[in-house]
């Protein structure tokens, strides 16, 4: 996906007005770096699509803006949300490290967790994390202290559930938890999951047991 080059009279426009966290990349033609950044972007906008806006601005073509925002070398990056910059980074970075940037600021689905809270969560004792996925998968790799009860008979378990404390639901990639969490909302009954689900939970380094 080829990121929009935003232009300095489209600026507030796109990026100051818009609903999403704008993510914009301060680049140069020249720069070397920022070409190696690109790819990185272009997945890292795919990653966020509906959620989050990445952008570019040519500090050559837009001079002025560049000096506003006192942009001093290329690549720069500032995340702006609700028409104010939130957060900045320069130079090369791990993509990890710009979605770090832009996560707090994206739309959550109500009950979602994410990794870094469950973990925090975790060493309080506060939850208990629920394996929502199948037998194999849990046998394989699971976070740890995680207790097993397959999706589908969730809600025919909820007493048992509850009964292991604060649950929080995880499945492979958080979609289909949080099918199940919306379902149950609609009755009155609410569940937190894991966002991303246990590949978010792998992506973000975070300790697994397995066997």
């Amino acid at each position: 996906m080829a990121l929009p080059v935003v232009a300095e009279h489209e600026f507030e426009a796109k990026v100051l007005r818009s609903e999403l966290p704008v993510l914009v990349d301060f680049f140069a033609e020249w720069c070397a770096p920022c070409k190696q950044m690109t790819p990185e972007l272009e997945v890292l906008a795919r990653e966020l699509e509906g959620k989050a806006h990445v952008v570019k601005v040519d500090i050559d073509r837009s001079q002025r803006l560049a000096t506003m925002l006192r942009v001093q070398s290329v690549p720069s990056y500032i995340v702006f949300f609700q028409g104010r910059p939130v957060g900045a980074e320069r130079g090369v970075v791990p993509r990890a490290r710009l979605r770090e940037l832009v996560e707090p600021f994206l739309p959550r689905a109500e009950g979602a967790i994410r990794a870094a809270e469950l973990a925090e969560l975790l060493k309080q004792r506060a939850v208990v994390p629920v394996d929502t996925r199948d037998a194999p998968s849990f046998g394989r790799a699971r976070i740890p202290g995680a207790k097993h009860i397959p999706l589908e008979e969730i809600q025919s378990r909820l007493a048992e559930l509850y009964m292991l404390g604060q649950p929080v639901l995880y499945c492979r990639a958080g979609d289909r938890t949080k099918e199940l969490v919306d379902k149950l909302a609609a009755e009155d009954i609410a569940l937190p999951f894991l966002e991303g689900g246990f590949l978010m939970w792998e992506a973000d380094m975070m300790p697994i047991e397995k066997g």
